[in-house]
């Protein structure tokens, strides 16, 4: 890692001096993060369980097999990344390195010193200000320090390999997960706000996750018809869309990118996002004060919220039901009686089934 102090932006921009991460951390996200930093110890026991995983060999690897970025190699990601940590003020600037890889891939490893690695594939996509929007997307990683979700991610997955012979106990051990991929969800929501506060070109970041989806030929895509996917999307049809919806997340570590392109353009046109350009935004030196109770409730509130907001069919009858709705068990009946009569959206036969988004080909986790 190496000092921020020695050069400034390559253009102006905003910049956060001792900005908190709880600035761009999503509710969710940040209520879990404020009670993990209140525990005592817990990266100590962290760290112990996971000692099979030598933060010293990762970097001895990506040193001996890709490519560390420096003013002699590829300058201008390393002027990024250096341009992203002064901008969000941190102290210490982590080592990039490029990957020869034909994956479309960034993503931050280590807890101790965490490194970031973008492949080649994600290079050649991307356009200058889309990559400062995918390398301030994981510096926002390093600073929120969500290696632990990785780290916690893979030792439980470990875990329920190991004991799936055992009654009951990979249910639990994978209803744990399902919870942990809901959490890094909600922690890749974080990083995509603290992406655009480090490059601060909203229709750059939206691009970037639209390329993510549809590959480098912009002149075929549009990004306000991209926003316009993510409405047909949220709407869903009728509740067993809802419900496929729900079942095609559960497993994902990452948000499907039309909801992240949707999620970001609001919190950019959000009350919060101005307040922290011009400077009203949580302070590091308050950080030690953050009230465990107040961020679950502010998580709370964001569901609850979520939940009223959706136009999902499946949102709708949680509504109902939350509200005691007298035709509950109506629309039920109606939707599946529907379903089986091969009315209302299917074909009929039976054969409806169309397999989901796999959520990283490659088996890593995909920015």
């Amino acid at each position: 890692m190496t000092d921020i102090t020695a050069k400034a932006p390559s253009r102006r921009r905003q910049r956060f001096p001792e900005i908190s991460t709880r600035a761009w951390e999503h509710p969710a996200d940040r209520s879990a993060l404020v009670a993990l930093r209140k525990l005592t110890g817990f990266d100590d026991v962290l760290k112990k369980l996971a000692g099979l995983v030598s933060e010293r060999a990762i970097r001895l690897m990506f040193l001996a097999t890709a490519v560390k970025t420096s003013e002699r190699q590829f300058p201008e990601l390393h002027g990024m990344v250096r341009d992203a940590a002064y901008v969000l003020d941190l102290d210490k600037v982590p080592d990039l390195y490029v990957s020869q890889d034909p994956t479309v891939n960034a993503y931050c490893i280590g807890i101790d010193s965490p490194i970031i690695v973008v492949t080649s594939g994600l290079v050649e996509l991307l356009d200058e200000e889309e990559l400062r929007s995918v390398i301030g997307h994981e510096v926002g990683h390093a600073m929120s320090g969500h290696a632990v979700y990785r780290t916690m991610l893979l030792i439980l997955t470990n875990i329920a390999a190991r004991i799936a012979w055992v009654p009951l106990g990979n249910i639990a051990i994978m209803a744990i997960v399902t919870a942990l991929n809901e959490w890094f969800r909600k922690a890749e929501l974080s990083s995509d706000r603290a992406g655009l506060l480090a490059g601060q070109d909203l229709q750059a970041s939206m691009r970037a996750l639209m390329k993510l989806a549809g590959g480098h030929n912009t002149a075929e895509m549009n990004v306000d018809a991209f926003l316009e996917q993510a409405e047909e999307y949220e709407k869903g049809g009728d509740l067993r869309d809802g419900v496929l919806k729900l079942l095609q997340v559960l497993p994902q570590s990452h948000p499907f990118a039309v909801v992240r392109v949707a999620k970001l353009k609001k919190w950019a046109e959000s009350d919060e996002y101005r307040s922290i350009l011009a400077g009203a935004y949580p302070r590091r030196t308050d950080d030690p004060d953050a009230s465990v109770g107040e961020q679950w409730k502010a998580a709370a509130e964001h569901y609850s919220s979520s939940v009223k907001e959706s136009k999902d069919p499946l949102m709708g009858l949680i509504r109902d039901m939350a509200g005691g709705a007298a035709n509950v068990g109506g629309k039920l009946r109606d939707t599946f009686a529907n379903a089986a009569r091969g009315n209302g959206g299917g074909n009929g036969d039976g054969n409806d089934d169309v397999p989901g988004p796999r959520d990283g080909r490659d088996g890593r986790d995909r920015d």
